[in-house]
This record gives C-alpha cells, structure tokens and sequence, in this order.
C-alpha cells in the first residue's frame, strides 16, 4: 500500500499519520510497514532538542496505525465518517532503544483474536532489525455522531 491507499484507510492526516507505506499485508493475519523518521518531524522541537528522539507514546500510535490498517483492509473497507477506530487497551508495552533522526521505523502487528467487536494485536517496531518496543493493542470501532 502507498500513501494514497493508507490514507483511504485511516482518518489520521499530517502531523499525525505515523505511517508511510505498508509492504506486506495478510487479511486477518498480519501487517508490516514503516515510517520513516526525519528531524523535520514536529515533535524533535521539543523532545528533545539536543538529542532528539522519537516520544514512545507516538511508537506505540503508530503500531495503533498498524492495526487500524490491518482491521479495515481485514474487514475490506476504508475509514468512513460515522465511526472511527479506537484505542481501548496496551499491555505489556516495552521499550527497548530510542528512536531518532534518519532511522526507519518498521512496524509489525498480528492479529491475536477479534471477538464482540475487540480486535487485539501483538505489534513490534524495530530499526535495522532490531526490536525498539512491542506491545500488545486492542481496539475497538464505534459509532461517533456527526
């Protein structure tokens, strides 16, 4: 998937889409993908700015991404205005080596189980083949008014 069909798949726009291109999909299995990281990315300015790296909390969102993309592509249909994807629960969140400038993050979720409308996945970043944090993510679809 290139950027234009993640962006029909996710709501989420700039500075927020933390994904980039997707290189391998499985319906209902697994997705892989990567974002890659710039010093041009807003958040550096502030995190920290003589040694910039990337905040953990926006490595675990773009594993949530993962999963969102891997949910809608599974269920075949993109993000649609009268729901949104989100987030109800991380556990076992480890963070093993920080992110910076110039590293590309890879990112990997497997879906584990999706029952009653919870979907959870295992998701692992890596960088140059290293793990830098996993967790596991569950989501959930429901209904926004408009």
């Amino acid at each position: 998937m290139d950027i234009q069909q993640i962006l029909q798949h996710l709501p989420h726009r700039y500075p927020f889409l933390l994904i980039d291109r997707v290189t391998e999909f499985t319906a209902g299995e697994s997705l892989v993908g990567y974002k890659n990281v710039t010093y041009n990315e807003p958040f550096f300015l502030g995190h920290f700015p003589e040694h910039p790296v990337m905040p953990g909390v926006l490595i675990l969102e773009a594993m949530a991404q993962a999963t969102g993309l891997l949910a809608f592509r599974t269920v075949e249909r993109g993000a649609k205005r009268e729901s949104l994807y989100f987030l109800v629960g991380i556990d076992k969140a480890r963070f093993k080596k920080p992110v910076e400038p110039g590293d590309q993050l890879i990112l990997r979720a497997d879906l584990k189980r999706a029952k009653r409308g919870i979907w959870v996945f295992a998701c692992e970043a890596s960088v140059d083949g290293k793990m830098v944090a996993s967790a596991e993510i569950m989501c959930t679809e429901q209904d926004i008014a408009t």
